[in-house]
């Protein structure tokens, strides 16, 4: 009978007892050849859950700030119009109100004819409800805004007074008033609610707004009405007060907001970036997974005089295998426990460092729930790198696990543990996808990873099998070079998959940054007018035809109807309980969308299904409806579409769909209804300016100039600003993205140093031979480098294919664009793999050329 294995009923529990005793007592000897192994776990699970960390405090932080981000505990917007006197009345009913009107203008020095958009916010009295607007000298908003001497003050952002080189004292033209800058914005309480911004703060009381002359009937002028109710209610009784407003007011049609969702676009914005970050970090413990398994491999090979000991006693491979996963377990826990330390005081330091920078304040604080899922993604990534290796030990006898080391061990594991592997790979994916914020893309990037992963697993052996059949050489460095590629315990599948997930990774997020920035500043800019002219007014458009038709005889224009409508319902489904056919794609029915009408087909358009009405046609109100949407939303050509524009329902029956080229950023519309919709119905004109040829940037300036001291109030937007400050946008975001998804490529660089090293006592045996036989130490430090820039270069050459295809995917097939491969960056990919494996390989080489012949050789 084994000393080891017990007998009787309780014998599964004292041999579990008797494994975690030697289990435990082998780690006495300390954690040497698991740091590395530690290391991984810890930064995939740092990342993990500090991002979901971070995520959570931005979102707690809107909650708790929602009153003073929102304005008010609700808040209803209207576009183009103002509250009726009941509607007012009504809103007063439910609390304190405050109104805030805001649109975007051109304001102008009066001396020297500066220009510069806004975004123009004119508030009464009662602003703010909720928190505070801070000046930079401390005076009061009232009296910052105030007349004085027939001309009204005006706050701004500083970024506007460096624009216009103007001061506290001097005065702007706006529209066709005049204001006086008398203060300087500190902080703005609500100032999320806006939404992206094109321009500067300008902000004027509403008292002021009248005399700028700048709303008129369809001007893009957004009303909102802040209700701070007394006392305030709890979140689930504002719902109850949202469903009875819309009882009570259901010709009103405004939107209505929360606080409880002060801020959806960023709320949304937040959650996908955290989707993509924790997607980054679970790369980061897949590529750390290999370091697991390099790891536990290494070191069962260091321990086989210890399992030939166990075997020899009459312990089982069960057994065998119970005591190094224990081992495992608790080295994991480790790198977790020190991952999860880490991951919690993220959101410290994240609130610390950007408490300037965010215009809201992190909730930072210990989260259970997102510090439990680090632990998870850390416990099922070490069990399934763990379980193979581990599993190979089972039963395979303390000889053979010494040819092991000779042959390369390709014997596969029991069933059973291939089985496990599997279902901890299966439980991986998908506690991933079942958390994300967007499913499908979810499941594309794990698709996506876990083919990498497997194409890497190849071409690791295609290249060993490649350097096998080479013909012989004649330079001894390179044959020495090629067949340590291939030979027994080789390092190549070490260095090819860790370095190839992070190299590909940061490829695909170059090459796709590269593309969008291409996209904006070349192929947007070559067919995007030069600029956009809004609120032309009808009885001003001829006149602002002449004018531009004198001031640039050889431009190009165009001319549309602009209205401002929010779809209420599809098929009469209310649009907030319309379900689209494609998950996500519920764009179109958030918020307001700018429309139009036309008697012709518009340009940069296409009919692909359906026909356009004819130019007299006066029956039912027809649509025509971009196709994508209308595909994503699941409509059909007879479908009925309800808008609500300038506080009326108007239903229309959808005619055709249209493929639009949004990328020339020309006058485009998701819905273009049938000229009779809107009959009579006040509105404002949209155009745009072109030229076929390059003119230079003075003559686009003068223009700007001239036509602001014409026509006041329309406002400007030059193209080349707005693509300007996108690209910067952009720009930042790239940045940040791939600052993060460095994590994975520092794994990388940790299981490539851990490759090494697990490799280290072989290297030392073959330098002391053939030091032996002769080498010098160049020759084989030249040898060594050859085969590190071998597989660096091939991983790079991987990464390039596999970051471009993933690049081109996303570009093409996600968003719609066209995609370049960029030299540049292939080139930076391999610069990368060179110098991490010819440098951490010569750095290993080193030390390895230094050992003494004499131990070695005595121990062979």
């Amino acid at each position: 009978m084994s000393g080891f294995v017990p007998s009787g009923s309780a014998a599964g529990n004292q041999t579990f007892a008797l494994a975690s005793r030697f289990a435990l007592r082998e780690l006495r000897g300390g954690l040497k050849g698991f740091y590395i192994f530690i290391a991984c776990i810890a930064l995939g699970v740092a990342a993990i859950a500090g991002v979901t960390s971070v995520s959570r405090a931005l979102t707690e932080g809107i909650a708790n700030e929602g009153q003073a981000i929102l304005g008010g505990d609700l808040s209803f917007s209207l576009i183009h119009r103002q509250a009726g006197a009941e509607e007012t009345a009504f809103l007063e009913t439910l609390g304190s109100v405050s109104r805030v009107a805001t649109l975007r203008a051109m304001t102008r020095r009066s001396d020297t004819g500066e220009q510069a958009l806004v975004e123009l916010k004119a508030v009464d009295n009662a602003y703010p409800l909720y928190g505070t607007l801070d000046l930079q000298s401390g005076g009061s908003l009232d009296d910052a805004l105030s007349q004085q001497d027939g001309v009204w003050g005006a706050v701004a952002d500083l970024a506007l007074l460096a624009r216009l080189d103007v001061e506290i004292g001097d005065t702007l033209a706006l529209g066709r008033s005049t204001v006086r800058i008398t203060d300087v914005i500190e902080t703005e309480p609500d100032k999320l609610t806006g939404g992206m911004e094109f321009g500067p703060r300008l902000m004027i009381s509403d008292a002021a707004i009248g005399d700028t002359d700048l709303v008129q009937p369809g001007s893009l002028v957004r009303w909102r009405y802040r209700v701070r109710m007394s006392p305030a209610p709890a979140l689930g009784d504002i719902e109850n007060v949202i469903e009875q407003v819309k009882a009570e007011q259901p010709e009103a049609d405004w939107r209505i907001r929360s606080r409880a969702n002060a801020s959806p676009g960023l709320q949304r914005s937040i959650g996908r970036f955290a989707q993509f970050l924790t997607l980054v970090g679970l790369t980061a413990l897949v590529v750390g997974g290999v370091g697991v398994a390099n790891a536990i491999r290494a070191y069962l090979e260091t321990k086989r005089e210890v399992i030939a000991s166990f075997k020899c006693l009459g312990a089982t491979g069960d057994f065998v295998f119970r005591i190094y996963l224990i081992q495992m377990l608790v080295i994991a826990l480790i790198g977790i426990g020190i991952g999860l330390a880490i991951g919690a005081l993220i959101p410290f330091a994240a609130a610390a460092a950007l408490a300037n920078v965010l215009p809201v304040q992190l909730a930072a604080n210990i989260y259970p729930a997102e510090l439990g899922l680090g632990l998870v993604y850390g416990l099922l990534t070490a069990l399934a790198f763990a379980l193979w290796p581990l599993g190979r030990a089972h039963d395979v006898p303390p000889t053979a696990l010494f040819r092991d080391i000779v042959t390369g061990g390709t014997k596969l594991p029991r069933k059973r543990y291939l089985t496990a592997t599997a279902i901890m790979v299966v439980l991986l994916a998908g506690i991933a996808v079942l958390l994300s914020h967007d499913k499908f893309i979810a499941t594309v990037y794990i698709t996506a990873s876990a083919g990498a992963f497997i194409l890497l697993v190849l071409v690791a052996r295609v290249i060993m099998a490649l350097a096998r059949r080479l013909p012989s050489v004649r330079s001894t460095e390179l044959r020495l070079a090629i067949a340590n590629i291939h030979r027994p315990g080789a390092l190549t599948p070490s260095v090819v998959l860790s370095l190839g997930l992070g190299l590909s990774l940061l490829v695909a997020l170059a090459l796709i940054d590269g593309n969008l920035r291409r996209e904006l500043t070349a192929t947007m800019a070559d067919k995007a007018p030069s600029f956009f002219f809004v609120d032309i007014q009808s009885h001003e458009r001829d006149a602002f035809n002449d004018l531009l038709r004198a001031e640039a005889p050889s431009s190009e224009m165009r001319s549309v109807p602009m209205l401002r409508g929010r779809i209420v319902s599809l098929n009469d489904i209310p649009s907030d309980q319309f379900e689209p056919a494609q998950e996500g794609s519920d764009w179109v029915l958030r918020g307001d969308r700018g429309i139009t009408y036309e008697t012709a087909l518009p340009e940069n358009s296409k009919l692909t299904e359906g026909s356009w009405w004819p130019e007299d046609y006066s029956g039912v109100p027809l649509v025509s409806f971009d196709a994508e949407a209308a595909t994503d939303l699941g409509l059909n050509i007879g479908d009925k579409v309800t808008v609500n524009v300038l506080g009326r329902e108007i239903s229309a029956e959808i005619a055709n769909f249209r493929d639009i080229e949004w990328q020339s950023l020309s006058i485009n519309f998701v819905m273009v209804f049938s000229p009779n919709t809107f009959a009579g119905a006040p509105h404002a004109h949209l155009m745009t300016l072109g030229w076929e040829e390059d003119v230079p940037t003075q003559t686009e300036l003068d223009l700007l100039k001239t036509v602001s001291n014409t026509f006041p109030t329309v406002t400007s937007v030059r193209v080349k600003d707005a693509i300007a400050q996108v690209n910067d946008l952009v720009a930042q975001l790239a940045w940040a993205i791939r600052g993060a998804s460095s994590i994975t490529l520092i794994a990388s660089v940790l299981v490539l140093a851990g490759a090494l090293a697990a490799g280290h006592r072989n290297r030392i045996y073959d330098a002391v031979i053939l030091k032996t036989i002769g080498a010098t130490r160049p020759r084989l430090i030249l040898a060594y480098g050859m085969e590190y820039a071998i597989l660096g270069l091939t991983t790079a050459v991987f990464a390039l294919v596999a970051g471009g295809i993933a690049a081109w995917f996303v570009i093409t097939r996600i968003m719609e664009g066209s995609f370049v491969l960029m030299p540049v960056t292939a080139a930076g990919a391999a610069l990368v793999a060179l110098v991490l494996t010819v440098g951490f390989g010569l750095i290993g080489t080193w030390r390895i050329l230094g050992e003494k012949p004499a131990p070695v050789l005595r121990n062979l």
